[in-house]
């Protein structure tokens, strides 16, 4: 699992840098996505893993952990997928095509996509969870030849909560996957299946011994998508979990993302589930 520890050094870590918009498209009623280039030089590259994350600053107002959610294989812009939930999001909400903003990272460990090779690959996703997995899948499917039978199960709670629509058209068109979309609520459009993520995993045949697990979204959500796995006879060693619990810093200083011994901003955000068991047992750390 080399790729999943592997870090991305950068010259000073507490110091942002400025970056500007280039764009901002809505993708729901309270998500949007922004496009960053380095301010200055727009040919000027980025570097991340796919699962990794930046801390984006909005002047004045504060720092907020968002995953990135581009392809990594480019490099001149990067791309953050937001929930407009708090004061920081807010107000990065409101910025603006040519706007300033600073910008620390990436941080975190990534998606075990070398170590997968060879493997069968579930995706399990909900909300927005998408986001931090969409580099993984850009990766997956540039080196499909590199892995088995891709499977991807995304739940969202109506249509209109559905993300990156086309993207999801083209992937199940042009590529060898099986996607299956389920909402919780369905209006008179949806012809697709509602209910829980978990129950589209009886419309495939897992094979254990050979398949890598990757599950993003809410906790509750990816308790229960972990435990169906488990009983299709996954390892937990096997499944790998996306958390976001309360990242201030991004290098484990300030404590508030502490867990045990780990720090979930520079020890994750991606943990094999074997090593965070407990965690989903222990509401807002």
């Amino acid at each position: 699992m080399t790729d999943n520890k592997s870090a991305i050094k950068i010259a000073d870590p507490m110091i942002p840098e400025t970056v500007k918009v280039k764009k901002i498209f809505w993708e729901t009623e309270d998500v949007f996505t922004m496009e960053l280039v380095h301010e200055g030089d727009e040919r000027k590259e980025f570097r991340f893993k796919p699962g990794q994350f930046n801390m984006l600053y909005a002047f004045g107002v504060g720092e907020s952990a968002i995953s990135i959610s581009s392809d990594s294989s480019k490099k001149t812009s990067l791309l953050h997928t937001i929930h407009k939930v708090g004061y920081v999001t807010n107000e990065l909400s409101k910025l603006k095509r040519g706007d300033i903003l600073g910008l620390r990272g990436p941080f975190g460990t990534s998606w075990p996509l070398e170590d997968a090779k060879g493997k069968d690959i579930c995706i399990i996703v909900g909300g927005i969870g998408l986001a931090p997995l969409r580099p993984a899948i850009y990766h997956i499917l540039k080196h499909r030849k590199h892995y088995g039978k891709i499977t991807l199960y995304y739940g969202a709670r109506t249509p209109r909560d559905i993300l990156y629509t086309v993207e999801l058209e083209t992937w199940k068109k042009k590529y060898d996957i099986q996607l299956e979309v389920t909402v919780d609520r369905a209006d008179s459009s949806w012809r697709g299946h509602i209910g829980v993520v978990t129950a589209l995993m009886n419309y495939v045949k897992l094979l254990p011994e050979k398949t890598r697990a990757m599950v993003c979204g809410p906790e509750i959500m990816m308790k229960y998508a972990v435990d169906e796995l488990i009983k299709h006879g996954m390892d937990e060693k096997e499944i790998f979990v996306s958390l976001e619990r309360n990242m201030k810093c991004a290098l484990g200083f300030c404590g508030h993302c502490q867990y045990g011994p780990s720090f979930v901003c520079k020890d994750g955000p991606v943990f094999s589930f074997s090593k965070v068991t407990d965690i989903f047992e222990i509401k807002e750390l």
